[in-house]
């Protein structure tokens, strides 16, 4: 578990300094181009969740995150043995919840800046801490595909 909660608190310090450097020099909705017509850091301010679902529900999104936090320890991870794998990925989850849980609590909103365009396709704008949630997710879900077992008797 120890393990889990470093990695956990080196992605919210990571995300939230990265958050920081943005908000400090950066009016919402400014943009910089990093790479011409594919990637800008751009930043929002997201009152929901991803894709701004749930927007302006804070309290909800808190509660809802709180949840998540709880049943990830009681169902995944509390009494199990855990791969080394399982363990970063545990602790990127966990991280990355924290540190738009954070964003959420102190300040309202969640601080977005990564902005992508795929030819015409703009995709939404996210963050630090939603790659760490869903590499983690992905990775975890193909684990569990693979940890599957079929009898073919």
């Amino acid at each position: 578990m120890k393990k889990i909660v470093g990695i956990s608190f080196i992605c919210i310090l990571i995300d939230q300094i990265i958050k920081l450097i943005i908000s400090i020099n950066m009016n919402v909705a400014d943009s910089i181009n990093v790479i011409k017509n594919f990637f800008r850091i751009t930043y929002l301010q997201n009152t929901g969740a991803a894709f701004s679902i749930f927007s302006g529900n804070r309290i909800f999104l808190i509660l809802i995150t709180l949840v998540a936090l709880l049943l990830i320890y009681f169902i995944l991870i509390k009494g199990k043995e855990i791969t080394k794998v399982e363990t970063i990925c545990y602790g990127l989850l966990i991280g990355g919840i924290i540190g738009n849980l954070i964003d959420r609590v102190r300040i309202g909103y969640v601080i977005d800046y990564l902005d992508f365009n795929f030819g015409a396709y703009h995709y939404p704008v996210f963050n630090f801490a939603d790659i760490c949630i869903v590499v983690s997710a992905i990775i975890l879900l193909i684990i569990s595909f693979k940890e599957v077992k079929y009898d073919r008797d």
